[in-house]
Protein backbone atom coordinates (compact mmCIF):
# COMPACT_ATOMS: atom_id res chain seq x y z
CA UNK A 1 0.00 0.00 0.00
CA UNK A 2 1.39 3.93 -0.98
CA UNK A 3 2.00 5.80 1.82
CA UNK A 4 -1.28 8.71 2.54
CA UNK A 5 0.10 12.19 1.87
CA UNK A 6 -3.17 13.82 2.64
CA UNK A 7 -4.55 16.73 4.43
CA UNK A 8 -7.28 14.82 6.19
CA UNK A 9 -7.01 11.52 8.41
CA UNK A 10 -7.91 8.24 7.16
CA UNK A 11 -9.24 5.37 10.20
CA UNK A 12 -10.61 1.92 9.28
CA UNK A 13 -12.53 -0.45 11.50
CA UNK A 14 -12.21 -4.00 11.03
CA UNK A 15 -13.39 -7.20 12.18
CA UNK A 16 -15.23 -10.33 11.85
CA UNK A 17 -19.14 -10.34 10.30
CA UNK A 18 -20.99 -8.88 13.49
CA UNK A 19 -17.93 -7.97 15.59
CA UNK A 20 -19.86 -4.52 15.81
CA UNK A 21 -17.88 -2.60 12.83
CA UNK A 22 -20.44 -0.89 11.17
CA UNK A 23 -21.78 0.16 14.33
CA UNK A 24 -18.91 1.43 15.79
CA UNK A 25 -17.63 2.97 12.81
CA UNK A 26 -20.95 5.85 12.49
CA UNK A 27 -20.71 6.15 16.42
CA UNK A 28 -16.93 7.36 15.79
CA UNK A 29 -18.26 9.47 12.94
CA UNK A 30 -21.21 10.76 14.92
CA UNK A 31 -18.97 11.13 18.46
CA UNK A 32 -16.60 13.39 16.14
CA UNK A 33 -18.73 15.28 14.67
CA UNK A 34 -20.01 16.55 17.66
CA UNK A 35 -16.52 17.30 19.23
CA UNK A 36 -15.92 19.65 15.81
CA UNK A 37 -14.78 17.49 13.68
CA UNK A 38 -15.32 17.30 9.54
CA UNK A 39 -16.01 13.48 9.73
CA UNK A 40 -17.04 11.12 7.05
CA UNK A 41 -18.37 7.39 7.01
CA UNK A 42 -17.56 5.36 4.21
CA UNK A 43 -17.72 1.22 3.64
CA UNK A 44 -16.86 -1.25 1.47
CA UNK A 45 -17.71 -3.03 -0.48
CA UNK A 46 -18.37 0.70 -1.83
CA UNK A 47 -21.40 2.12 -3.24
CA UNK A 48 -20.28 2.30 -6.51
CA UNK A 49 -21.26 0.29 -9.35
CA UNK A 50 -18.32 -2.08 -8.85
CA UNK A 51 -19.58 -2.31 -5.12
CA UNK A 52 -23.37 -3.03 -6.08
CA UNK A 53 -22.34 -5.74 -7.76
CA UNK A 54 -20.63 -7.36 -4.98
CA UNK A 55 -23.44 -7.26 -2.78
CA UNK A 56 -25.57 -8.29 -5.24
CA UNK A 57 -23.66 -11.32 -7.13
CA UNK A 58 -20.81 -12.10 -4.99
CA UNK A 59 -21.71 -12.46 -1.14
CA UNK A 60 -25.25 -13.24 -1.64
CA UNK A 61 -24.90 -16.76 -3.35
CA UNK A 62 -24.82 -20.02 -1.91
CA UNK A 63 -21.57 -20.65 -2.85
CA UNK A 64 -18.47 -18.74 -3.22
CA UNK A 65 -16.76 -17.68 -6.32
CA UNK A 66 -13.45 -18.81 -7.50
CA UNK A 67 -11.10 -16.63 -4.49
CA UNK A 68 -8.72 -15.21 -6.92
CA UNK A 69 -11.79 -13.26 -8.94
CA UNK A 70 -13.42 -12.34 -5.38
CA UNK A 71 -10.33 -10.71 -4.69
CA UNK A 72 -9.86 -9.26 -8.07
CA UNK A 73 -13.55 -7.79 -7.66
CA UNK A 74 -12.85 -6.49 -4.10
CA UNK A 75 -9.42 -4.95 -5.00
CA UNK A 76 -11.15 -3.10 -8.56
CA UNK A 77 -13.94 -1.82 -5.90
CA UNK A 78 -11.13 -0.38 -3.67
CA UNK A 79 -9.46 1.23 -6.16
CA UNK A 80 -12.84 2.83 -7.26
CA UNK A 81 -13.79 3.54 -4.00
CA UNK A 82 -10.61 5.50 -3.11
CA UNK A 83 -10.46 7.44 -6.28
CA UNK A 84 -14.36 8.42 -6.16
CA UNK A 85 -14.70 9.06 -2.70
CA UNK A 86 -11.82 8.79 -0.20
CA UNK A 87 -8.86 10.62 -1.88
CA UNK A 88 -11.26 14.03 -2.59
CA UNK A 89 -12.52 13.89 1.00
CA UNK A 90 -8.90 13.78 2.63
CA UNK A 91 -7.92 16.76 0.24
CA UNK A 92 -10.59 18.54 1.51
CA UNK A 93 -9.15 17.94 4.79
CA UNK A 94 -12.31 15.47 6.53
CA UNK A 95 -11.42 12.37 8.31
CA UNK A 96 -12.63 9.47 6.38
CA UNK A 97 -14.16 6.44 8.75
CA UNK A 98 -14.12 3.41 6.67
CA UNK A 99 -16.00 0.12 7.38
CA UNK A 100 -13.88 -2.29 6.08
CA UNK A 101 -10.73 -1.78 3.96
CA UNK A 102 -7.54 -3.42 2.69
CA UNK A 103 -7.50 -5.61 5.56
CA UNK A 104 -11.10 -7.36 4.81
CA UNK A 105 -9.33 -8.63 1.66
CA UNK A 106 -5.73 -10.18 3.42
CA UNK A 107 -8.16 -11.49 5.62
CA UNK A 108 -10.58 -13.22 3.96
CA UNK A 109 -9.46 -13.91 0.72
CA UNK A 110 -5.88 -15.50 2.47
CA UNK A 111 -8.05 -17.19 4.67
CA UNK A 112 -9.62 -18.74 1.69
CA UNK A 113 -5.31 -19.70 0.94
CA UNK A 114 -4.81 -17.34 -1.50
CA UNK A 115 -1.56 -15.89 -1.10
CA UNK A 116 -1.17 -12.77 0.84
CA UNK A 117 1.88 -11.38 -1.63
CA UNK A 118 -0.41 -11.72 -4.32
CA UNK A 119 -3.58 -10.01 -2.53
CA UNK A 120 -1.08 -6.78 -1.37
CA UNK A 121 0.37 -6.39 -5.18
CA UNK A 122 -3.37 -6.46 -6.56
CA UNK A 123 -4.07 -3.67 -3.86
CA UNK A 124 -0.56 -1.79 -3.84
CA UNK A 125 -2.15 1.22 -5.07
CA UNK A 126 -4.34 1.54 -2.02
CA UNK A 127 -3.75 4.45 0.29
CA UNK A 128 -1.81 3.48 3.72
CA UNK A 129 -4.35 4.25 7.05
CA UNK A 130 -3.49 6.73 9.06
CA UNK A 131 -4.95 4.22 11.65
CA UNK A 132 -6.06 0.42 11.08
CA UNK A 133 -8.45 -0.83 13.43
CA UNK A 134 -9.42 -4.35 14.50
CA UNK A 135 -12.21 -5.33 16.69
CA UNK A 136 -11.50 -8.32 18.78
CA UNK A 137 -14.07 -10.33 19.23
CA UNK A 138 -14.08 -14.19 19.41
CA UNK A 139 -16.02 -16.33 16.72
CA UNK A 140 -18.23 -17.82 19.42
CA UNK A 141 -19.27 -14.59 20.47
CA UNK A 142 -20.29 -13.39 17.25
CA UNK A 143 -21.78 -16.51 15.99
CA UNK A 144 -23.77 -15.68 19.08
CA UNK A 145 -25.05 -12.29 17.74
CA UNK A 146 -25.89 -14.12 13.99
CA UNK A 147 -29.67 -14.46 13.73
CA UNK A 148 -29.45 -16.19 10.35
CA UNK A 149 -26.66 -16.33 7.32
CA UNK A 150 -26.32 -13.39 5.25
CA UNK A 151 -22.95 -13.89 3.54
CA UNK A 152 -21.32 -16.73 2.14
CA UNK A 153 -18.35 -15.52 4.79
CA UNK A 154 -20.55 -16.22 7.32
CA UNK A 155 -19.45 -20.12 8.39
CA UNK A 156 -17.44 -20.91 11.75
CA UNK A 157 -14.94 -22.34 9.97
CA UNK A 158 -14.40 -19.86 7.45
CA UNK A 159 -14.21 -16.64 10.20
CA UNK A 160 -11.83 -18.71 12.63
CA UNK A 161 -9.16 -18.79 9.38
CA UNK A 162 -10.46 -15.07 8.78
CA UNK A 163 -9.77 -14.56 12.24
CA UNK A 164 -6.06 -16.27 12.25
CA UNK A 165 -4.98 -13.77 9.47
CA UNK A 166 -6.42 -10.27 11.43
CA UNK A 167 -3.97 -11.80 14.16
CA UNK A 168 -1.23 -11.81 12.64
CA UNK A 169 -1.73 -7.94 11.04
CA UNK A 170 -2.30 -7.27 15.02
CA UNK A 171 1.01 -9.35 15.55
CA UNK A 172 3.09 -7.33 12.27
CA UNK A 173 1.98 -3.89 13.91
CA UNK A 174 -0.30 -3.24 11.16
CA UNK A 175 -3.59 -3.14 12.45
CA UNK A 176 -4.33 -1.42 16.54
CA UNK A 177 -6.44 -4.49 18.45
CA UNK A 178 -9.79 -3.31 20.34
CA UNK A 179 -11.26 -5.56 22.67
CA UNK A 180 -14.90 -5.81 21.40
CA UNK A 181 -16.41 -7.92 23.62
CA UNK A 182 -17.23 -5.07 26.16
CA UNK A 183 -20.45 -3.00 25.81
CA UNK A 184 -20.65 -0.89 22.97
CA UNK A 185 -19.61 2.07 24.67
CA UNK A 186 -16.95 1.16 26.56
CA UNK A 187 -15.73 0.27 22.65
CA UNK A 188 -16.75 3.42 21.31
CA UNK A 189 -14.78 5.04 24.23
CA UNK A 190 -11.40 3.32 23.91
CA UNK A 191 -11.54 3.84 19.82
CA UNK A 192 -12.13 7.77 20.42
CA UNK A 193 -9.27 7.64 22.56
CA UNK A 194 -7.36 5.93 19.96
CA UNK A 195 -8.25 8.22 17.27
CA UNK A 196 -7.54 11.55 19.14
CA UNK A 197 -4.26 10.47 20.14
CA UNK A 198 -3.79 9.78 16.80
CA UNK A 199 -5.08 12.88 15.41
CA UNK A 200 -2.64 15.28 18.05
CA UNK A 201 0.28 13.80 17.27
Amino acid sequence: MKENLSRGFFVCIEGLDKSGKTTQSLLLVESLRRGGFDAVYTTEPSSGEIGKFIRRHVLCRKQRIAVAVEALLFAADRADHIEREIKPLLKEGKIVVSDRYVYSSLAYQGAANLDIEWITNINKLALTPDLAIYLDVPVEVVFQRCKSQKSVMEYPNIQKRVQEVYLNLVREGKMIPIDGKRSIEEVAKDIKTLVLKRLKS
